[in-house]
């Protein structure tokens, strides 16, 4: 069994500008796991950097609303919503609320630094 509190994680700003935890990852848990979460937010007014993954991402969003583009397509995203990302395509989630828009992403077969790539 693994068991974790979310306030004992630790933070980083990823690579795409999100404020992210990793949560569950094989590489950090010693598992073997054909999928990673993490925990991540954006401050009002903030964005993530454009990227793409060489493989699918869910995300799951806790709270606030905003958007998400996904190959120039926009969807309104807020509280309980879930998105499928395919592979390779162009994504970034923009927190237009008034409060931090918090959300799982799973990423499967597990996030690397080599399965992504960052546009700015």
């Amino acid at each position: 069994m693994i068991f974790k509190k979310l306030k004992d994680i630790p933070e980083f700003l990823a690579g795409d500008h999100t404020h992210l935890k990793e949560v569950i990852h094989p590489s950090n848990d010693n598992l073997e796991l054909g999928y990673s979460l993490a925990y991540a937010y954006l401050k009002v007014g903030e964005q993530s950097l454009p990227h793409q993954l060489s493989h699918s991402e869910t995300y799951f969003f806790l709270e606030g609303n905003g958007e998400i583009i996904i190959n120039d397509n926009k969807q309104i995203i807020e509280t309980g919503d879930t998105v499928l990302v395919p592979p390779h395509a162009m994504q970034y989630v923009i927190n237009k609320g008034n409060t931090e828009l918090r959300f799982l992403c799973i990423v499967s077969p597990p996030w690397s630094p080599e399965t992504e790539e960052i546009h700015t």
